[in-house]
């Protein structure tokens, strides 16, 4: 069985039922009294104490779970390692990775730790694909589209939509400030509700016209009245 093959690997019969009792362990409190003679497994364990009273503050809308058996296959990592995986779809993990001391001393950087994590994009992808998650356009959900006439109201544009965003408004901004013909087709084109252009008129006032696409009707109003409008 399993310890035959460890032992096989130059393992002996002692320490390889220890590995396999660690194995069995779920919890920090199973495991700090697994590590009572280990003064660095000890260390381990408060450092895991440690970040799960930081996780603990948090309003966390996924499942954290401790895995002692958890291996990543590099090993520069030299504290807590961790993967993500998918609740609904059973595949292997989609993210990965964890804390280092020192690996930048490879490069001639001494003296520098940090934490890394990496992603699997093509398993993402088939995850999201068998979930259907992917929308029918990359501009669905758009609410509004923020057309500006000048730089100067470009940049205010993307002061206004960071402000709808933060209050989970969905809302964008043409890239650059061009022709209004060329930015009204674009808004045509990706089927936008409604729409706002801004030029001097518009940061002079404070005031804009919100414009419903379908029927052409135009509502002057401020940012406030505009978040109340989507917010209601």
């Amino acid at each position: 069985g399993v310890l035959s093959e460890l032992e096989r690997n130059g393992i002996d019969i002692q320490t390889g039922k220890s590995i396999i009792e660690a194995l069995s362990i779920s919890n920090l409190d199973e495991l700090e009294a697994f590590l009572t003679n280990s003064v660095e497994g000890k260390k381990g364990v408060e450092e895991l104490r440690a970040f799960h009273a930081y996780l603990d503050q948090t309003v966390l809308h996924n499942k954290i779970e401790f895995d002692i058996s958890l291996a990543r296959g590099l090993n520069y990592y030299t504290g807590c390692i961790f993967e993500v995986v998918s609740n609904q779809v059973k595949m292997g993990s989609i993210g990965g990775g964890g804390r280092y001391d020192d690996l930048t001393s490879v490069f001639g950087l001494k003296g520098v730790s940090g934490v890394g994590i990496s992603f699997g994009a093509a398993r993402i992808y088939d995850i999201m694909e068998e979930l259907d998650l992917f929308p029918s356009s990359v501009t669905d959900g758009i609410n509004v589209l923020w057309i500006a006439l000048d730089e100067e109201s470009h940049v205010q544009c993307f002061k206004w939509v960071m402000g709808l965003r933060d209050k989970g408004i969905a809302s964008d901004l043409y890239p650059a400030p061009l022709k209004l013909k060329k930015q009204m087709k674009y808004a045509n084109d990706i089927k936008v509700p409604y729409t706002i252009v801004v030029g001097s008129q518009e940061l002079e006032s404070g005031l804009f016209k919100l414009k419903n696409m379908l029927s052409g009707e135009e509502k002057p109003m401020n940012f406030d009245q505009l978040v109340n409008f989507f917010m209601k």
